[in-house]
């Protein structure tokens, strides 16, 4: 069967995400952007600045996978329901720009519901709420850093079944939890850092205000991605990292 010039250009838009953003939901992704949604990588770590539009460009991520995958459920988690319930409103403000009609799933709270069968669901920062989900097709952190480890333990079987892709994205919280394990560890994951000096949106008279006007910690820490010790830490982690030798071995105590 041939396919129409709409039809090709549409099948066309299934392998490109930055170009669906572009063409179907009128939002114009950045350079940075525009290169994560074109690679749509299957392990993402997102370290990015405050205001970069992490949750707009994944929220376009989102609709184009429930849009072109039929069936398929993506799952966005938040450290809190209010974060997610707003994430999923601008995912809700894209399918609008499809020209379909917002509606929910009839079964979760914040939920997008699409014609094709495939969902966007939002959840709660809380594991105990968040059990029931499988064949998972594409899972979203937002603001991972601040996600508890028990909740992202709880959630990572989710996409056993169905081999769906997992984004974690975040500005650094310190040199703690599993964003910044995952971020030091050696795992099979795609690292990209967007500093607020890289933000084409960010005015570089507002950055130096911000830099007189927080700690050098905060600073570093919400505009250049930095992953510090808290400003409180009596003993640096990293003092107590080159302090360990693996070659030592333990003491062992043996009794009676």
């Amino acid at each position: 069967m041939r396919l129409t010039g709409e039809e090709r250009r549409d099948f066309l838009l299934t392998f490109d995400a930055a170009e669906f953003a572009r063409q179907r939901l009128g939002f114009e992704p950045d350079e940075k952007q525009a290169e994560l949604l074109t690679r749509s990588p299957r392990r993402c770590l997102l370290n990015c600045t405050r205001q970069w539009g992490k949750s707009t460009v994944t929220a376009a991520r989102a609709v184009h996978e429930a849009y072109y995958q039929p069936g398929s459920l993506t799952l966005v988690i938040s450290p809190s329901g209010r974060q997610s319930g707003e994430f999923l409103a601008r995912a809700a403000e894209f399918v609008r720009a499809l020209g379909m009609k917002v509606r929910g799933d009839g079964r979760n709270e914040i939920s997008l519901q699409f014609p094709n069968g495939s969902r966007i669901v939002g959840l709660p920062g809380n594991e105990a709420t968040v059990r029931g989900f499988s064949k998972v097709s594409l899972m979203l952190v937002d603001e991972a850093a601040q996600v508890s480890d028990t909740l992202y333990r709880t959630v990572r079987p989710m996409l056993a079944v169905g081999g769906g892709a997992l984004w974690l994205m975040s500005t650094p919280f310190g040199k703690r939890g599993f964003f910044y394990e995952e971020w030091v560890g050696d795992g099979k994951w795609e690292r990209v850092t967007v500093r607020a000096t890289e933000c084409p949106r960010i005015p570089a008279e507002f950055l130096e205000e911000e830099r007189r006007g927080l700690t050098p910690f905060w600073f570093r820490q919400e505009y250049l991605c930095e992953f510090l010790d808290s400003e409180e830490a009596a003993i640096r982690r990293e003092w107590i990292e080159a302090a360990l030798n693996p070659k030592i071995e333990p003491l062992r105590f043996g009794w009676g």
